[in-house]
């Protein structure tokens, strides 16, 4: 049966929810249920979700719906769905006040992870924090030491130096990947792991929900 939640009152644009399993970086692999939120201001010229960009275009749905939705569709068959993996993303997520949202899938047993650029203030409360900085606008300093997971985006070579200079600057505890942007991959890829091995405290991040074909 799937438990009642306390009711809550935001609202948030919701350009698509699903569950698949988390194609890149630190949980790549995990079965996770993806929330992702419309209004982005980053504009990267490569974003593969650029539908998501004006919030004013997706519908708008309660956090109460929302986290139903969660504990009605990740439905393990196994094990309960304690722990289970929702991830926010966008469009940008921080545009948002997600207090509510976050306090509400952690009240239903549920583990919170946000895939942001940083560009915001940070709200909610997080069980994991991927940062993936653009040069299109810089992530804000606050971010920066909390992250879990700093994941950058490789589109040409300039990229590894700008990479080093967030590794500087987030915890050591942080996890550290290299990701090959999409239509650059049979060009960067080959350069990522060159670079890899000679600096191991990086791994590779690839998008492998787009190799096997699900969302």
């Amino acid at each position: 049966m799937t438990p009642t939640i306390p009711s809550h009152t935001a609202l948030l644009p919701v350009m698509e929810h699903f569950y698949t399993i988390q194609g890149e970086g630190y949980h790549q692999g995990r079965a996770a249920y993806f929330i992702r939120l419309g209004g982005c201001d980053v504009g990267c010229v490569w974003c593969d979700v650029k539908d998501s960009w004006d919030a004013e275009s997706h519908r708008k749905m309660s956090v109460t719906d929302l986290v139903n939705e969660v504990l009605i569709n990740a439905s393990p068959t196994s094990g309960g769905r304690e722990g289970a993996l929702v991830v926010i993303t966008g469009g940008e997520p921080l545009m948002h006040n997600l207090n509510e949202l976050t306090v509400a899938l952690q009240s239903a047993g549920l583990k919170t992870n946000i895939e942001t650029s940083g560009t915001h203030p940070l709200s909610g409360n997080w069980d994991w924090i991927c940062l993936s900085p653009k040069k299109f606008k810089a992530p804000l300093s606050d971010l920066l030491p909390v992250a879990n997971e700093l994941k950058v985006v490789v589109f040409n070579t300039s990229d590894f130096d700008w990479a080093e200079k967030y590794a500087r600057l987030v915890s050591a505890d942080c996890k550290l990947y290299l990701q090959p942007e999409w239509e650059q991959a049979a060009v960067v890829t080959p350069l990522i792991i060159e670079y890899i091995k000679q600096n191991p405290q990086w791994e590779l991040s690839l998008q492998i929900h787009k190799y096997i074909n699900v969302p």
